[in-house]
């Protein structure tokens, strides 16, 4: 198990914790890589239990700080048949791992990915979370991506068991050192590679990482946004009319096409909202919160053409230079 860590002190303890109180019969090693924290990150993993805590190296030009810290974990994790590449600030319930394995060796999935339960709690996440959520399942459709006659590859990064095998077949970490999006782009690479990949979601397994106020969630948002686009203005202009005509347009009409729309949009959206045990009502500002999602897409790409694009924990990792 490899988790990547920087700046996590206040989180990583309960991560390892629920890591070493893992329901699984195999053997489980952890690693913690501390990627130049300047807090106590290293001394509160170690703490926690039995773990290896590694110094992160300097990081090298044309590497992502997350993925050169993953690398080495991956280095120092050697005879794994199976690595868990995990965020600092997720608590895995008892059976994550097992599964995960489980889910692996009977669908033989080179790569098991699990959309973790983010917090929802302040008024912003309530309006907000499961909307990401929503709209990230619309754009990596589970169902598409386990089959393995089409080409759509995503997974969720908080929470990936990877195959060692399938992981050297591409080439390593360092075949996606420069990615933003690193747990879509090592999706990709596996499936291209002839793999097979799941993705799915789960209540037990929740992130600690709070975004109390609406702004927090902006620039949640607005750090991979334009990454995702591929940096492109048209594919920008057609997200923003897309949002528009397919989240907005239904309400500023009156007339029966537009109620149906609108009804169908808040069908759709309520499985997200019930998942966050929220009230059905939340469904109905779908339009609204689209209206959020739409300005900080373009708020990711003025910070991309700007310069200070994939702003991340001191660190500026895309931007038009």
């Amino acid at each position: 198990m490899v988790i990547p860590a920087r700046d996590e002190a206040e989180s990583i303890g309960q991560t390892v914790r629920s890591l070493l109180a893992q329901d699984y019969d195999g053997r489980l090693r952890i690693f913690v890589v501390d990627d130049h924290s300047s807090d106590a990150t290293a001394e509160v993993a170690r703490a926690a239990g039995e773990v290896t805590v590694i110094p992160a190296a300097p990081l090298p030009a044309g590497w992502t700080g997350k993925l050169w810290a993953v690398s080495q974990g991956v280095e120092a994790a050697s005879g794994a048949d199976y690595l868990l590449l995990t965020d600092a600030d997720i608590v895995h319930s008892p059976d994550s791992v097992r599964s995960l394995v489980a889910r692996a060796e009977a669908g033989s999935y080179d790569l098991v990915s699990y959309m973790v339960k983010l917090k929802c709690e302040t008024l912003a996440e309530r309006a907000l979370i499961p909307a990401f959520v929503f709209f990230f399942f619309m754009l990596y459709p589970p169902a598409w991506i386990a089959r393995r006659d089409r080409k759509m590859a995503g997974a969720a990064g908080g929470c990936m068991l990877i195959r060692r095998a399938a992981l050297e077949r591409i080439g390593g970490i360092a075949s996606i050192r420069n990615e933003l999006i690193d747990d879509c782009a090592l999706a990709a690479r596996v499936k291209r590679s002839g793999g097979a990949i799941w993705l799915g979601l789960t209540e037990g397994t929740q992130s600690l990482r709070s975004y109390p106020r609406f702004g927090d969630v902006s620039n949640m948002i607005a750090r991979t946004a334009f990454t995702q686009l591929d940096h492109s203005i048209f594919l920008l202009i057609g997200t923003v009319f897309g949002l528009l005509v397919t989240y907005v347009a239904p309400v500023t009409c009156w007339n029966w096409l537009g109620l149906a729309a609108f009804v169908l949009m808040t069908v759709a959206y309520l499985p997200a909202v019930r998942f966050y045990r929220l009230s059905p009502l939340w469904a109905l500002s779908l339009p609204l919160v689209s209206i959020f999602y739409l300005t900080a897409t373009v708020q990711s790409a003025i910070r991309y053409w700007s310069g200070r694009g994939g702003h991340w924990k001191g660190r500026v990792q895309d931007g038009l230079k």
